[in-house]
């Protein structure tokens, strides 16, 4: 791991990407050297070892004290960009270039840092004028880094709120993940809502949408209208 300590940098992560139900989302988070003091009195880490509701009240915090941009791509516009990309890293490698550009337009910095995820040549085909001049590093456990880990938990506090939101809308708690819990939810929202309701809360590229639709569209062995 490489150490950046001090240094002006500009952290990415993502949330949502191994999650059936909600949006993906990819946060940019600006660290200077005299903000690392504050991170670390937060007890600032990977949002993945926090709870949910201190990932909330932490990033009521992070907000105030880093100059952050989040990229929030919502379950229909992920599906229609994954039809369209149809490879996952690719369409994380827009979303962090986003991000970073965004928050280029925002703060002046030399150095961002992201956890690796595939080919670092997409987010680089992916920035545009700003991004180009800035060195990204991307390096395995790049949440030990702070404004890595500021940027997970502003990208997993606003994945909860989407996905809280989508819950009210559709009246069916939506679980994270991709468990059996999950496909439970997904059976109820398609009886609720149908198939096109399935596309407004969940990634349906996603196994569990082939298994679910499968299922449904078989007659039970004891319905009458699979008997003769």
């Amino acid at each position: 791991m490489l150490g950046f300590h001090s240094i002006p940098r500009i952290g990415i992560d993502e949330s949502g990407k191994g999650d059936y139900f909600g949006p993906l989302v990819i946060a940019a988070a600006f660290v200077s050297p005299d903000r690392e003091a504050d991170l670390t009195l937060l007890q600032v880490r990977d949002s993945k070892r926090i709870s949910d509701g201190r990932i909330l009240e932490m990033a009521g915090d992070i907000r105030l004290i880093c100059p952050h941009r989040v990229v929030a791509i919502g379950p229909e516009r992920y599906n229609a960009l994954y039809t369209k990309i149809k490879n996952l890293n690719r369409l994380l490698a827009w979303g962090h270039a986003r991000a970073l550009e965004n928050l280029l337009e925002q703060v002046s910095c030399e150095l961002a840092i992201a956890d690796q995820f595939g080919d670092e040549r997409y987010v680089q085909r992916a920035l545009m004028e700003k991004g180009k001049a800035i060195r990204l590093v991307q390096q395995p456990k790049a949440e030990a880094d702070l404004a890595v880990a500021a940027a997970s938990i502003l990208a997993r506090a606003e994945f909860l709120r989407r996905l809280r939101r989508l819950s009210e809308e559709v009246g069916t708690t939506l679980p994270k993940g991709a468990s059996n819990a999950v496909e439970l939810a997904a059976r109820m929202v398609v009886k609720k809502h149908g198939e096109t309701g399935l596309a407004r809360v969940a990634k349906l590229h996603f196994r569990t949408t082939e298994t679910i639709l499968r299922d449904l569209r078989q007659p039970h062995k004891d319905s009458p209208a699979s008997s003769s």
